[in-house]
């Protein structure tokens, strides 16, 4: 894909919003080869209808007051084009949600209070599609983040395809269609095991001939949903509440068992047990989703990968903003 011009889009936001944030979650290693994150531009290549087309979004202004811009290929296609293009961004952003009630709930919490701040803006991301969702939940099933992160690449690099722009190399997630047309020794080569490599082909069959569809379990309940989910082999409720989370950007779920968002989240709230953890899932209500992204974003701001919203300084501008030029 050869880049020349770009036509830059607004994306309308509520404010305030932390792109940082937003994207080092959605990424939840700076590994990832699908969404990238330069300190100011978040960058990935999607589909659109039979071609490709690499977005770029910035924010040209602060966290309080951003001006959030999308830029994509002038040659990317028709207009109606440009305008799935701003879509998919807006969803994979999580630009539809409010932040605000999420941030209150959290600030309810004491041993929450801080990190809300710094994550002031935050929204809870989402793939673009289904199988993407499945793809980046059955690989860490039971492993560490990291030993999940490397399946995912080798998947990526193994059945996704390659294109360049402007001398650098960018990464497609790979299509159901690919790994359900793959044979399973070839997925499990991926470094998953037999049961992880069948589970996401099965989903992926399911998905490329249309029994399963983002359309058929958005009419459903959450929990309809997870029985839905749970009726395919090796998707149990943690799996299925995550699929809903990430993919489908259902903030009602939290996924129950994960030892990693739990344990993170027992660290933050300094709670002697994670038993007490599900009433402070509950007190978030409908927003309990919040709790898993909070979680994730806190070993994130302890790493450095997350800037914290800083207050705007006496000229207007945001620290965050100058941090990162």
């Amino acid at each position: 894909m050869k880049r020349t011009t770009a036509a830059a889009l607004r994306l309308p936001v509520r404010p305030p919003f932390h792109l940082e944030a937003t994207v080092r979650v959605l990424q939840r290693r700076p590994t990832n080869l699908i969404d990238t994150w330069d300190g100011d531009n978040y960058r990935r290549v999607v589909r659109l209808a039979d071609h490709f087309a690499l977005l770029e979004v910035n924010n040209r202004g602060t966290i309080d007051a951003p001006d959030l811009r999308l830029s994509i290929p002038t040659d990317a296609g028709s207009a109606r084009d440009r305008e799935a293009a701003a879509r998919t961004a807006r969803k994979i952003l999580g630009l539809e949600h409010d932040p605000a009630i999420a941030r209150r709930h959290a600030e309810a919490e004491p041993a929450l209070r801080e990190t809300a701040r710094a994550l002031r803006g935050m929204r809870p991301p989402r793939y673009p599609g289904l199988f993407e969702a499945f793809a980046n939940v059955i690989p860490f099933q039971q492993v560490s983040l990291e030993a999940g992160m490397s399946v995912v690449a080798h998947l990526v690099r193994r059945f996704g395809e390659v294109i360049d722009s402007n001398g650098r190399t960018y990464h497609v997630f790979p299509q159901a269609e690919a790994i359900a047309e793959a044979r399973t020794a070839s997925v499990k080569g991926s470094g998953m095991s037999l049961r992880k490599a069948q589970s996401l082909r099965a989903a992926a069959k399911a998905i490329a001939c249309g029994a399963l569809t983002a359309e058929s379990l958005a009419r459903l309940s959450s929990d309809e949903a997870i029985v839905r989910l749970s009726e395919l082999g090796g998707i149990g409720p943690w799996s299925a509440a995550l699929i809903l989370l990430r993919g489908l950007g259902r903030l009602d779920v939290f996924p129950q068992a994960d030892t990693g968002a739990e344990s993170s989240l027992a660290a933050l709230l300094r709670l002697r047990s994670r038993a007490s953890l599900p009433k402070i899932v509950e007190r978030f209500g409908d927003c309990r989703g919040y709790l898993y992204f909070y979680g994730l974003a806190s070993r994130l701001l302890a790493a450095g990968l997350i800037h914290p919203a800083g207050k705007l300084s006496a000229h207007g501008g945001d620290p965050i903003r100058a941090h990162s030029r």
